[in-house]
């Protein structure tokens, strides 16, 4: 068998392993999706009409549009903090030391983690999404095309910041720890455009916010919903996207190696 079908292979194998996991304990992705959700119907039902005048709407149906972008691109960063807590145990309660004994592809482990988070991430955002179709959110002006490159971006995204919360995980004492250094993962969005126009905000504050990962992607994703201007934020995305993609890759890479010594 060549390198390339070992390394498939062994790779779908941790894929199933991981989605099987998943299954069998639901708490901590039940846990991390509830959270975008509470989140999205708080702001919408308790505060969304004052939101919503805030931000310059007629009533809550505007504030429905501008936040839904925002609760999904959060979602996807609760869900990778799922993964480092998954990588932290796997790492720490000795799995990966009896896979080491086996004849088996030594970044399929990794690459396993990686693709069923990403799944778990995008099935996680058709919940919220479809939550936020109940409560009135429309994007019916964004074409085929349009919802194509949204779902390509929530992928892209959610692959970038999985990278990431797996180097977390990995360097994590314990699942606590890991679960604690994955805490920005679900902090940026608040410190995004997420719930409020960036130009809303301190003007000290509004460089930072402006160009971290979420505000661009969460701009993009509104953009190609909704038919708002994108500007520079595609580019930007795209550039954090990469770059933290490859900044995780060679960090978890390199430290898992480092562990297998």
């Amino acid at each position: 068998m060549s390198a390339l079908s070992l390394a498939v292979r062994d790779s779908n194998t941790m894929l199933r392993r991981n989605l099987l996991h998943a299954r069998r304990y639901p708490s901590l992705t039940l846990n991390l999706l509830l959270t975008p959700i509470m989140m999205l119907l708080l702001f919408v039902y308790i505060f969304g009409d004052v939101m919503s005048a805030g931000i310059g709407g007629s009533d809550r149906s505007d504030y429905i549009a501008y936040i839904v972008p925002g609760i999904l691109m959060l979602t996807i960063g609760g869900t990778t903090v799922g993964t480092a807590v998954s990588i932290s145990m796997d790492m720490t309660e000795g799995i990966i030391a009896r896979f080491r004994t086996l004849a088996i592809h030594r970044a399929s482990v990794l690459i396993g983690h990686v693709i069923g988070s990403v799944l778990q991430s995008i099935m996680s955002v058709l919940v919220v999404g479809l939550v936020a179709v109940a409560i009135g959110f429309r994007a019916t002006d964004a074409t085929v095309v349009e919802w194509v490159l949204a779902v390509v971006l929530l992928t892209f995204v959610a692959l970038a910041l999985t990278w990431i919360a797996v180097g977390m995980g990995l360097v994590s004492p314990n699942a606590e720890a890991a679960s604690n250094n994955a805490m920005p993962l679900i902090l940026l969005p608040f410190l995004s455009s997420a719930f409020i126009p960036v130009d809303t905000m301190p003007g000290w504050f509004q460089p930072f916010a402006e160009y971290q990962p979420f505000t661009p992607a969460i701009e993009t994703l509104r953009g190609l919903l909704l038919g708002t201007e994108i500007g520079s934020n595609g580019w930007l995305v795209s550039a954090w996207c990469v770059g933290l993609a490859v900044l995780g890759y060679l960090w978890s890479s390199s430290q898992f190696n480092r562990d297998q010594k």
